[in-house]
């Protein structure tokens, strides 16, 4: 790095920087750093929280893709753009709120206002940690609410391997919906269903269906908030789920 530079470094890495003369070092966490969040408010769907930089601070961000790292992603961003020294709070607060990040990365496909209003988020988890870490978000943005969960798995060695930890995340839903596997390019292996991983689930409502039930399941558990999620062909359907939750909605 230039002398005259910066360099922003997470608060608590197991990093010692060692710039050159002339490049100032700054820290950003969570909670602590010369940048860091406070009043972080989590409901109705939506991550909010205060920037704090060294001589500035802006109330109120909404955060466009409410999980939890990314209070930490946005505190890292803002605080670049602080040190260019052209940090507007206004502009700020329409850049965060307005970033969607990537397709299937946490999206909302249906975000319905109002304390009763239906949620429909879509996540390419695909790994038990991935999956407990959405579902761990889901239910942070709407405490209280019945959160559905309709998962398809990817590959029969995954399933195979991770079957018990699919189980466990799985396991934190209100009600799951689990549908057969998608191959990609594997061939089956004996003995290796989406089974192995529904007789594990230990919450008291859960259905195991064909891919093709899956609109039709969906439409019919009237759900609060439902979190689809897999790296599959589940993405197809999406599109039709949404669809068919818009028309229930009218008909009501």
């Amino acid at each position: 790095m230039q002398p005259g530079g910066a360099l922003v470094i997470h608060e608590g890495l197991k990093l010692v920087p060692r710039p050159q003369d002339g490049v100032k070092v700054f820290s950003y966490g969570l909670h602590s750093g010369d940048f860091h969040a406070e009043n972080i408010r989590h409901g109705n769907g939506e991550i909010r929280f205060d920037f704090v930089a060294p001589d500035m601070r802006i109330d109120d961000i909404n955060l466009g893709v409410p999980v939890e790292i990314n209070i930490e992603n946005g505190v890292a961003a803002l605080a670049a753009c602080y040190l260019t020294g052209d940090l507007e709070p206004d502009k700020a607060r329409e850049a965060m709120g307005s970033f969607m990040g990537p397709q299937r990365r946490f999206e909302f496909r249906l975000k319905e206002s109002g304390p009763c209003g239906r949620a429909i988020i879509d996540d390419y988890a695909h790994h038990p940690d991935e999956l407990k870490a959405s579902i761990g978000s889901v239910k942070a943005l709407y405490p209280g609410r019945r959160l559905t969960v309709a998962f398809q798995p990817h590959l029969y060695t995954r399933t195979r391997d991770f079957a018990e930890g699919f189980a466990e995340a799985l396991s934190l839903a209100d009600e799951v919906i689990l549908t057969d596997i998608y191959p990609a390019r594997e061939l089956p292996i004996e003995g290796v269903t989406s089974k192995i991983i529904y007789d594990r689930i230990s919450c008291e409502k859960k259905s195991l269906i064909s891919r093709e039930e899956l609109i039709k399941t969906v439409g019919n558990c009237n759900f609060e908030i439902l979190l689809t999620a897999g790296a599959g062909d589940i993405a197809d359907l999406v599109e039709g789920i949404t669809e068919e939750a818009k028309k229930q909605n009218a008909k009501s």
